[in-house]
Order: structure tokens, then C-alpha cells, then sequence
């Protein structure tokens, strides 16, 4: 019982990873003892994270750009080269993006429903060989995928296309766990909801206090929550969750 929630000795992705959840995510792993490798666009950034990270733990950074086909095929590619084995895998690369209806243009749809579902997909599809080499009976390997409270309930804004894409992750997060848990992998989502991140900084540069007071809790996510969340799904105590989303919100869903 003492180690149900050991991830010593693990590999692990996170995508996204520079900042935001995927960095608090993978703080908490590097922290654990497992290699973690974090992906982003941006080199300097991704290199300022993985270098921090790495202060207590392995943390290896490679660029890439999971918005393109050929960015996930390539991503990929690089990951088999590395490791053999994959024990997890955190889809959290994402974007937003927001017009009025009149004017909420193909773009903005495509760009966001390609990096925040169909990314997920195939990059968990790419990375198959590697996640079925890890997993077995007693600890399978993860794949954890990053929702949003906003594919729950109606975000009030208007960011159609993530409110659609997320909502699109929970069914596919279901749907992938019914077919890979008999590969020994088991495949969970996170639906977070008031967190510090790029996405929520304009609410946070002036209202922080408006903004912890949104939440029943009464204060915003931490990075310890995220972390201890994904850190739960990626462990032996969660060996017989499957197919579930996880809501981190501090019961803003709850109270609606």
C-alpha cells in the first residue's frame, strides 16, 4: 500500500508541457522520479522549463508542432528513437480561440479541433507500440487526456471551437479506453476549470480576487492540484479507473 502512488522509475510525455497545466503536470512527475519529456513550439521557452524542472529530476525538452500531421508523425518518430517504453502519455497541447458568431471564421475552428482532438488520436495511435510495451496486468500504462470544464457546461464565451473540441475529448477518452484497456493501457481525462495559465491570464491581471471568488473552493487551481491529479491517473492506485474524465474544479460544476 505504501506505494500506490510511486511513479519512480517511469517514463513519461507531456505535451504542452512548457507552461501551464502540462508544466505543472510535469513538475509533479519530474518531482516523482519519472523521465519526462515536454514538447512545445517554442525552443527558448521549452528550454526554460526543462532546465528548471530538472533542477530535481530528468526533464527533456523537444520541440515540435502538434498542430500539423506531419509535426505529430514527426514527434513521434523522435519519441521511438528515445524509448522503447512509454509508460505515459499526457495529451495536454492545446489552443483557443474566440469571435463573435457572425464572424468565427474556419480558421479558428480548424486550427482548434485539429491540435485539441484530432492531435490526441493520432498522436496516442502513433505511440501504441511503446505504451503497449510498458503496461501489463497489475500497472497498465496511461494515456491522459486534457478536457475542460468548457466541454461540460456552456463557457458563457464565445470560443465555439474549444467548447466543441473538449467536449469532443471526453467521448474520445471513453471511446479509446473501451478499445485500449485490453492492451493493458488505461486511458483517463482531466476536465480542469479556473487555473492560472496563458488562457486565463486576462482574467487574472487585474480581478484575482474576483476570480478565487468564482470558485465554491473560493480560490483558483494550483499547480499541486493539477499535479496531484495526473499523478493519481498515472499511478497503481488508479489501475481499475478507466474511461473517465476527471473534474478538477473545485466544485464550480457541482454548484451550476
Amino acid at each position: 500500500m505504501n506505494n500506490l502512488f510511486s511513479l519512480s522509475g517511469k517514463v513519461a510525455v507531456v505535451t504542452g508541457g512548457s507552461r501551464g497545466i502540462g508544466a505543472m503536470i510535469a513538475k509533479g512527475f519530474v518531482d516523482a522520479g519519472v523521465r519526462t519529456y515536454i514538447s512545445a513550439r517554442k525552443l527558448d521557452e521549452l528550454e526554460a522549463t526543462a532546465a528548471e524542472l530538472s533542477k530535481n529530476g530528468e526533464c527533456i525538452p523537444v520541440v515540435a508542432d502538434l498542430g500539423t500531421h506531419a509535426g505529430v508523425e514527426a514527434f513521434a518518430a523522435e519519441l521511438q528513437k528515445r524509448e522503447e517504453k512509454i509508460d505515459i502519455l499526457v495529451n495536454n497541447a492545446g489552443a483557443t480561440w474566440g469571435e463573435p458568431i457572425d464572424d468565427f471564421s474556419e480558421k479558428g475552428w480548424d486550427r482548434v479541433m485539429d491540435l485539441n482532438t484530432k492531435t490526441i488520436f493520432f498522436l496516442s495511435q502513433k505511440l501504441l507500440p511503446q505504451l503497449r510495451a510498458a503496461g501489463d496486468t497489475v500497472d497498465p500504462s496511461r494515456i491522459i487526456n486534457i478536457a475542460s470544464v468548457n466541454g461540460i457546461t456552456n463557457p458563457g464565451m464565445e470560443n465555439y471551437s474549444y467548447s466543441a473540441s473538449k467536449a469532443a475529448v471526453i467521448q474520445l477518452t471513453r471511446h479509446m479506453a473501451s478499445r485500449l484497456v485490453t492492451d493493458n493501457i488505461l486511458v483517463n481525462g482531466i476536465a480542469p476549470g479556473f487555473f492560472p495559465s496563458k488562457m486565463t491570464a486576462f482574467m487574472l491581471a487585474d480581478n484575482q480576487d474576483a476570480a478565487d471568488a468564482s470558485v465554491p473552493r473560493g480560490r483558483i487551481g494550483t499547480p499541486e492540484d493539477a499535479a496531484g491529479t495526473a499523478i493519481y491517473l498515472a499511478s497503481r492506485a488508479s489501475a481499475f479507473v478507466c474511461g473517465h474524465t476527471l473534474v478538477l474544479d473545485g466544485g464550480q460544476i457541482a454548484a451550476s
